[in-house]
């Protein structure tokens, strides 16, 4: 039985609930929470039915307006290595690449069994901040990781060239003003991760 069956199923709009839901384990998982590098991400990874209880749970994020200001596109199965094929065609001719590089490319999506791109759908709004809406869009992010990571699951979040190279856009399939929040790969840890130097977060803290 996956962790994930003991998800609760969302509440009815205007249902009670609590503000504050004390856990010594979600605690403990941010204290020591680790991106695994995709390199040492393999299989399995979250099935459907998992996966789909995953994306609630990466949508229950701030969101200013209740816009909901990105969405969801699910690479896995075949798709991962059509996609990578794609990727790698758009930049064959250029100067910089060579056959390694290229293959690299073409698995781009292989390593991980399944990788979520969460895509900023933002646009200009009478009342709430572009700014804020791409925010919730990266809370997403997280919170999906946070979710796998949770579920037993590891995983990573990252962009890279086809989030920012116009030529992916198409292949991407993404809409007018969208953009690539990340690529969330997602399977199973074949060894721990190192723990990695973090930001000093007392030099970052300041009062007023």
């Amino acid at each position: 039985m996956s962790l994930l069956d003991a998800v609760p199923p969302a509440p009815p709009e205007s249902a009670a609930l609590s503000p504050a839901r004390p856990s010594p384990q979600t605690l403990d998982l941010l204290a020591l929470r680790r991106s695994q590098k995709l390199m040492l991400i393999g299989a399995p990874g979250p099935t459907d039915e998992e996966l789909e209880a995953l994306l609630r749970l990466a949508g229950r994020v701030p969101d200013h307006g209740k816009l909901g200001p990105w969405r969801f596109a699910i690479i896995a199965g075949e798709a991962r290595e059509r996609l990578g094929a794609a990727l790698a065609d758009l930049i064959a001719g250029d100067a910089t690449m060579d056959a390694a590089r290229l293959e690299a490319e073409r698995r781009r999506f292989l390593q991980a069994p399944v990788c979520v791109m969460v895509v900023s759908t933002a646009a200009p709004h009478p009342k709430i901040p572009e700014w804020e809406q791409v925010l919730s869009a990266g809370a997403a992010c997280f919170a999906l990781l946070v979710a796998a990571h949770a579920a037993g699951y590891a995983g990573v979040w990252l962009t890279e060239w086809p989030a920012y190279d116009d030529r992916a856009r198409e292949v991407l399939r993404l809409g007018p003003g969208e953009r690539v929040a990340g690529f969330v790969h997602l399977g199973t840890a074949t060894q721990d991760a190192l723990e990695r130097v973090r930001a000093d977060v007392a030099s970052r803290t300041s009062r007023f």
